[in-house]
């Protein structure tokens, strides 16, 4: 049986007052798994509870909770874990062209900011619908988390270029079909980004890596390339709690993943950048102003 490790020793890199963990899911009793998605994940809920413990050790301090592909479009665990953490918390859910004008109010009042399209197995919304959700969400606001097969990103590239919502590429482009810096996935990329309303999260190297732990090179060479190119645009999550990991075997240690994935940052200014200045404003965070749990 899954065993997540949830404390140890901190790692060794010091997180900035106001981190924001921008990549991550919680789970609450009586939300099952919809249709079309995966199980819930393995080991038992990852709660907010547990949650709380990464953050403490790890010294995380705010937190965006995505729609997890296991609830599909019912939003009702993400409310309720929105709830549960309060002020520090905010939401990337699932919505449609179908969606309520008064379901996104209530969205928007449970402090939901996003809205997710995860063009990959088990994803609610896929990239058909990119254009219809970003009208949505341009609306309001909010932002995009943007995931596909980034070795397909030139396909989509135009459409992308045309998003007129703030996004962000999630899982370090997720390039399944492997990439280095000088390929033109990454330029394109870049030009993204330099459109001015493109972010690029640091998250879930594990899942794309064909080198693989525990340094990851193939991501963190592209990792390094796109951070010293727009420092300004990385954002950084801890993936928690690794949904695809169905053993301990495969289950990382957030504290050493945490040192080598921001270890792939230029500087210390880079890092506050990637850690607080850049996800409040992709998110919509008010400056931090102190610890509030």
């Amino acid at each position: 049986m899954l065993v997540r490790t949830l404390s140890g020793t901190p790692p060794r890199t010091v997180l900035p007052e106001g981190t924001i963990d921008t990549q991550m899911h919680m789970y609450l009793p009586g939300f099952p798994a919809q249709p079309g998605g995966p199980d819930l994940p393995a080991g038992g809920l990852p709660t907010p509870d547990q949650y709380r413990q990464v953050m403490r050790w790890l010294g995380i301090d705010r937190v965006v909770i995505t729609q997890g592909n296991a609830h599909q479009r019912d939003n009702g665990n993400l409310y309720a874990c929105l709830a549960e953490m309060g002020d520090i918390a905010r939401g990337v859910a699932v919505i449609g062209s179908e969606t309520p004008e008064a379901e996104l109010d209530r969205l928007a009042g449970a402090r939901v900011i996003g809205a997710r399209i995860m063009d990959l197995p088990g994803g609610a919304i896929g990239l058909d619908a990119l254009e219809a959700i970003d009208d949505r969400a341009g609306a309001r606001g909010w932002m995009l988390a943007v995931q596909f097969d980034g070795s397909h990103i030139l396909e989509h590239e135009a459409r992308l270029a045309r998003l007129k919502s703030r996004w962000v590429l999630d899982h370090h482009g997720k390039f399944f079909s492997g990439v280095t810096p000088d390929s033109p996935q990454v330029a394109a990329m870049k030009r993204l980004i330099d459109k001015g309303n493109c972010w690029f999260k640091f998250a879930g190297c594990y899942e794309s890596s064909k080198s693989g732990g525990p340094a990851y090179e193939d991501v963190a060479a592209v990792a390094r390339e796109v951070a010293v190119h727009a420092p300004e645009r990385i954002v950084w999550g801890t993936n928690w709690p690794h949904n695809l990991a169905r053993q301990n075997a495969d289950y990382p240690d957030d504290a050493t993943l945490a040192d080598t994935v921001l270890g792939w940052l230029p500087s210390a200014d880079a890092l506050r950048l990637a850690l607080v200045d850049n996800p409040e404003a992709l998110f919509g965070f008010a400056p931090f102003r102190g610890a509030t749990q």
